[in-house]
């Protein structure tokens, strides 16, 4: 059985350390993030859902630090040319971590494609980035281990149950949030 999202951010979070930066999906994912560990690190997507995996691809290219993007198979499929510049810009800082639940977890658990006709791992390599799909939570943790320790660009695709963690909604508001990032990033 794959595993739950807050478990794949829960080992995220685990194996990361007080450099890296985390971008995380818009909606739930992000109050998991948050229920789980809130950093100064982190950025919480607010609002643009699609766009997690390029504003951490911007923020890989304008910095040294790791940058993991944790986003959902629902925000890529709304945005796959990102997959595209990725592929292309090939930062060797940068992890994306695709929660495939095969579902829109934030809005009520609709079908995404990628349960029945999309395969994001082919597409993901079809763009050039080395891609690897996990489905079992030590799978994941072994993969992400690994990509912390590389120098490239790597995609994760972590197969993962329908299941939102309750939690409560984020507390700061989001002007806090941004200039928090912002300052916490510039220490870098």
């Amino acid at each position: 059985m794959y595993p739950k999202r807050i478990d794949i951010i829960k080992k995220i979070v685990e194996n990361v350390g007080e450099k890296e930066i985390i971008v995380s999906n818009i909606g739930i994912p992000s109050k998991e993030l948050y229920y789980v560990k809130d950093r100064e690190r982190n950025f919480y997507m607010l609002g643009s859902m699609g766009l997690a995996s390029s504003i951490g691809l911007g923020l890989a290219l304008n910095c040294e630090d790791k940058v993991i993007v944790i986003d959902g198979d629902g925000s890529i499929l709304m945005n796959l040319g990102s997959l595209s510049t990725i592929g292309y810009m090939n930062p060797k800082n940068y992890i994306l971590v695709i929660i495939d639940n095969s579902a829109y977890g934030s809005t009520g658990n609709q079908k995404t494609h990628t349960g029945k006709n999309t395969n994001l791992e082919e597409i993901a390599k079809g763009c050039g980035l080395d891609t690897i799909t996990t489905e079992s939570l030590e799978e994941f943790e072994k993969e992400f281990k690994n990509a912390l320790n590389e120098e490239k660009c790597k995609v994760i695709i972590a197969k993962t149950i329908p299941y939102n963690e309750k939690c409560s909604n984020i507390e700061i508001p989001p002007v806090v949030l941004k200039y928090r990032f912002m300052e916490a990033i510039k220490r870098s």
